[in-house]
């Protein structure tokens, strides 16, 4: 088998359990592994770490899969992944209760399943699969048939259309993988109906990690005026109209977004006039409310990936401050600010300092009261933090 033998010093975190190997960590490539390709991992003195897949033009150059010697990766490794985590999804209180349940739910989440580069989401009869990486690209076709054996569901739809891929030399790819499945569906989440373009919408269709919030935000809107940035295809919106909100104002810069964020509201038999939907750049649009003096009770700010990674963080945290001080000056005292970064590049800790100094900024005194996160069938592995990417706070404004 090719292997990686890494510079003395460099084995560190792959005793920590982590599981990415970069480019600077390596001392030599031996027996010429193509892209995707298993390949042992040894330290400086020749001794086995574990087994990963090679990706030649990441700076993330492998990725493990096993750190275990005697574990062939091949068919039956994956089937033995899948299957565990699959249970652990269907078999447990993740697929209970008032939420998405079993029908609509993440099943696969990459490295904290064990499976580096693999996105699995489950609408009702159809999975959404992304691979991010190249080692779940040279598996890919095993992986899908064995999705198909393991949960019974018969129509698979590939979303590897997005950036990562590109660090990894890797083309986007778009389709059906398997069955005949729809391009759009419509999904149930907290009693509330919400329309899901599965060939065209962000990412997977609909963002499931934030199914808990949603429905927190519509337990905190009655009788408030509502602001939602960067509504998408209003899911926030939708829950604080039907948790009683007096009037939800939604702002996204995609007007495909927007009609869908309009169907949904007519799915769900909530009134044309509650809703106003712009379709416009946040920031300005923030802005003209500000000197326009409009204020309102409840703000949702749920943007893109600022900082997808840590040479962006500078950047980005401008942005995050930007949005936070406008949304503390927009709300009326009492108001309460649901905040969200899902960048990996901005850790927990600093995005409340940057939500702090929003506040400072904006002169106002504000509390947390609650912090968010992703849901519980988003795991976060406690040997790789890059998992725990969504962060959120509640805020209320003094």
């Amino acid at each position: 088998m090719p292997s990686i033998t890494l510079h003395l010093g460099r084995e560190k975190s792959l005793y920590r359990r982590h599981p990415w190997i970069f480019s600077g960590a390596i001392g030599r490539v031996d027996g010429d592994p193509k892209s995707g390709e298993t390949v042992d991992i040894l330290d400086a003195k020749g001794n086995f770490i574990a087994k990963a897949a090679y990706s030649p033009e990441s700076n993330i150059r492998a990725r493990v899969w096993t750190f275990e010697s005697a574990e062939d990766v091949d068919e039956n490794f994956l089937r033995r992944r899948l299957d565990a985590a699959i249970k652990r999804r269907t078999s447990s209180t993740l697929s209970e209760g008032e939420g998405l349940g079993a029908r609509a739910i993440r099943l696969i989440h990459a490295e904290s399943d064990g499976l580096p580069g693999l996105i699995v989401d489950r609408y009702d009869d159809v999975l959404i699969m992304q691979v991010l990486t190249t080692g779940a690209e040279y598996w890919k076709e095993t992986l899908a048939d064995l999705l198909v054996e393991l949960t019974g569901v018969p129509n698979i739809y590939e979303r590897s259309d997005v950036d990562v891929r590109k660090l990894e030399g890797l083309e986007p790819r778009t389709g059906i993988l398997r069955g005949n499945p729809p391009e759009k569906i419509i999904l149930e989440e907290y009693g509330l109906k919400f329309n899901v373009d599965i060939a065209h919408g962000h990412k997977t269709g609909f963002y499931l990690d934030q199914s808990e919030s949603r429905h927190i935000v519509g337990q905190l809107a009655k009788d408030r005026d509502v602001l939602n940035c960067f509504c998408y295809t209003g899911g926030f919106s939708i829950h604080a109209a039907a948790g009683g909100a007096k009037s939800v104002t939604s702002i996204d810069s995609s007007g495909d977004a927007l009609a869908l964020g309009r169907e949904n509201a007519a799915l769900n038999d909530q009134p044309a006039e509650i809703h106003e939907w712009i379709e416009g750049d946040v920031f300005r649009e923030l802005r003209t409310f500000r000197d326009s003096r409009r204020e309102f009770d409840l703000i949702i700010l749920d943007p893109p990936k600022f900082a997808p990674t840590i040479s962006q963080v500078k950047k980005a945290t401008r942005g995050y401050k930007d949005i936070n001080l406008l949304a503390f000056k927009l709300l009326r005292p009492g108001g309460i600010l649901v905040t969200f970064s899902c960048s990996g590049g901005v850790d927990a800790s600093l995005f409340q300092k940057i939500v702090a100094g929003a506040a400072l900024d904006a002169n106002v005194d504000a509390q947390i009261v609650q912090k968010l996160g992703q849901g519980a069938d988003h795991p976060i592995a406690l040997h790789f933090p890059e998992s725990a990417y969504l962060k959120g706070l509640i805020c209320l404004k003094a």
